[in-house]
């Protein structure tokens, strides 16, 4: 299962070595899904974490040794997922979720990003880190 991580999720396996997010890190570790993300979403993650993080680099290195970084989405993508009510930040997250063929964007970004949570944009469900997590283990069971 291909999942797209947006910059909350790189932080918050970056914040704490425990809960949620480090918990899709090992099940990639593992071999159950595969972690994507794009320098948009890792440069925001990065800029919080120095805001509000401690100690967080070796986390970071350790859960990026599982998250393929991508190129951005090409901006009639960019243009179609501003069209979905988001804002610039959040459309490049969504753009680049799609032009990753990825089956998940994984975000805890429920501001802006509810009101799509469940939803199948260009093939990419939305759906929160709790979400992503019960569909990976689901999958890895079967």
């Amino acid at each position: 299962m291909r999942l797209f991580l947006d910059a909350n999720v790189i932080f918050s396996a970056a914040h704490s070595a425990g809960g949620r997010a480090q918990e899709l890190v090992a099940l990639a570790r593992a071999g159950h899904c595969s972690l994507h993300t794009s320098g948009h979403a890792l440069d925001e993650a990065r800029r919080n974490l120095e805001r509000k993080s401690r100690e967080f680099e070796a986390r970071l290195a350790a859960s990026l040794e599982q998250v393929t970084l991508l190129a951005e989405a090409p901006v009639q993508l960019l243009d179609w997922a501003r069209g979905a009510g988001l804002p610039a930040q959040d459309a490049a997250v969504l753009a680049a979720a799609v032009h990753s063929g990825a089956e998940l964007l994984v975000t805890g970004d429920a501001r802006d990003f509810g009101p799509l949570f469940g939803k199948v944009l260009r093939g990419v469900r939305v759906v929160t880190l709790a979400e992503a997590l019960a569909r990976v283990l689901k999958a890895a069971s079967a």
